[in-house]
């Protein structure tokens, strides 16, 4: 049996965000025989941060035709805080500026960023913080989102990734996305991963 790596969490992200519905079929026979992996469970939630709910879920109903099973794990919520001492960390001394940007834009949406996207998500158990912030990477620089790339790229050196852990994430998308945009997240990520 193949081991699980953290290329196929990548792989499982970018398909996902894209919608790549062959590249779904085939990670989910691919790994059907490995039962309910968590890990995937979790990238696959995510993955709705960075694509919307209706893309996650034509994605989800293709990878469990395929024959992956995807099992809520039962992770406890995280605790109170945990989203906001995230959001801190991966932005730094710049976090009071980007939650001002946010209030800026929709008090309600700066709202929905910081109690869904960070305290229910991304702070959840399941995946190390350094790690969904690789996949954050790997999801912002397959669509094209310079600037949250850029943050993220940021963010996840701030939780704990080498700059050459970005380096390799983003190398990982060669073949998956038009090599113009892995070209562009080099290039941010030379900038802002220091």
């Amino acid at each position: 049996m193949d081991p699980i790596e953290f290329a196929d969490f990548v792989r499982l992200t970018v398909a996902i965000v894209l919608h790549d519905e062959a590249a779904l079929r085939e990670f989910g026979k691919r790994f059907a025989r490995f039962g309910h992996v968590h890990e995937f469970h979790e990238v696959a939630l995510q993955s709705h941060l960075f694509c919307g709910f209706p893309r996650t879920l034509a994605s989800l109903d293709v990878l469990r035709d395929a024959g992956l099973v995807l099992q809520d794990p039962g992770y406890e919520a995280p605790a109170e805080g945990a989203g906001a001492e995230l959001f801190d960390t991966i932005y730094g001394e710049g976090a009071d500026k980007v939650r001002t940007h946010l209030e800026g834009l929709s008090p309600d949406f700066s709202s929905w960023i910081a109690g869904h996207a960070y305290q229910t998500v991304l702070a959840r158990p399941g995946l190390p913080a350094a790690g969904r912030e690789l996949l954050a990477v790997a999801a912002l620089a397959a669509t094209g989102h310079d600037r949250q790339l850029a943050s993220h790229v940021r963010g996840a050196v701030r939780l704990g990734a080498r700059p050459e852990d970005v380096m390799q994430t983003i190398d990982l998308l060669a073949g998956q996305i038009p090599e113009t945009r892995v070209e562009r997240a080099r290039e941010i990520a030379e900038r802002f991963a220091r």
